[in-house]
C-alpha cells in the first residue's frame, strides 16, 4: 500500500474517461489529479495505451516535476500540467486531449467564437487560442514553454471564468476546481467546438450571440442568481 493510492485510483479514473468520452484514441492525451496538500499530482505515464492502464500506473510527480513514485516515465506533458498547477492555486485537476474538433480550431489558430447558447450555458466568452510558439520557446524547454504560453494568454482573462484553453498548432487543455469537473471541461470543450464548426459550414456569416442572450444563459448557470438545476 502507498499514500498515494487513492490519488492514483482517482487520476486513473479520470484518463479511463476520456477514451469513453471519445475524446482520445491510443496513447494520445492524459489527465492529471493534484493533492495540493501533499504538493504532488497523479498523471498518466507516457506512451501506455488507455486499455492497458491500471491505477498502480499512475505516476506521482512533485510541483517540479520530480517523479516521486512510480515505474513508468510520467506523460511528456508533465511539465505543463506543473506550471499550471504552480500558477493556478485553485486547480485540483488537468486534462489534456486530442480531440479531433477541438484540435481543428487549435490548428487554425483560432479561438471558437460564441454563437449560440450551448456555449453560453458553459462560459460567457470564447473559448481563447494562444499565440503560436516562438522558434525560442520550441528550441528551449518545450513543455515547461507550454504551460507558461497558456498563463501568459491568461493574464487578461480569467482561468476560474474560462477553464479551457486551445494551444496553437497543438490540441485544447481544461481545468478545474476538482478533478472531474476538468474533465467534464474536455467533453463541453469538444461539444462547443464541433458544434461551431458546424454552424459555420451551414452558414459563414453566423453572427455572434447578441449579448443579452449570452448572459441570460450563463447566468441561469453561474453566479449568484442562477436558477437552472435542483438548488
Amino acid at each position: 500500500m502507498s499514500q498515494y493510492d487513492p490519488l492514483k485510483e482517482t487520476a486513473w479514473r479520470c484518463n479511463q474517461e476520456l477514451p469513453e468520452s471519445s475524446l482520445v484514441i491510443h496513447t494520445f492525451g492524459n489527465a492529471s489529479v493534484l493533492d495540493r496538500g501533499k504538493g504532488v499530482f497523479a498523471i498518466k505515464p507516457s506512451g501506455v495505451p488507455f486499455s492497458e492502464l491500471r491505477p498502480e500506473d499512475m505516476v506521482i510527480v512533485d510541483l517540479a516535476s520530480r517523479v516521486v513514485e512510480g515505474e513508468l516515465k510520467p506523460s511528456s506533458d508533465t511539465k505543463t500540467h506543473a506550471v499550471l498547477y504552480r500558477s493556478w492555486k485553485d486547480i485540483s485537476g488537468i486534462v489534456h486531449t486530442h480531440s479531433p474538433y477541438a484540435v481543428a480550431w487549435a490548428q487554425a489558430c483560432k479561438a471558437i467564437p460564441i454563437l449560440g447558447t450551448t456555449h453560453a450555458d458553459s462560459l460567457a466568452q470564447d473559448v481563447p487560442c494562444t499565440p503560436v510558439m516562438s522558434d525560442a520557446m520550441i528550441k528551449g524547454d518545450y513543455e515547461e514553454r507550454t504551460g507558461d504560453l497558456i498563463v501568459e494568454t491568461f493574464a487578461a482573462m480569467s482561468h476560474k471564468e474560462i477553464e479551457m484553453v486551445l494551444v496553437a498548432c497543438h490540441g485544447p487543455f481544461t481545468w478545474g476546481s476538482t478533478p472531474e469537473r476538468a474533465v467534464k471541461n474536455s467533453v463541453l470543450l469538444e461539444m462547443i467546438a464541433r458544434v461551431a464548426f458546424m454552424t459555420l459550414q451551414i452558414n459563414p456569416d453566423t453572427p455572434r450571440l447578441k449579448p443579452s442572450l449570452l448572459r441570460k444563459h450563463y447566468e441561469r448557470k453561474h453566479g449568484p442568481n442562477a436558477y437552472y438545476g435542483q438548488r
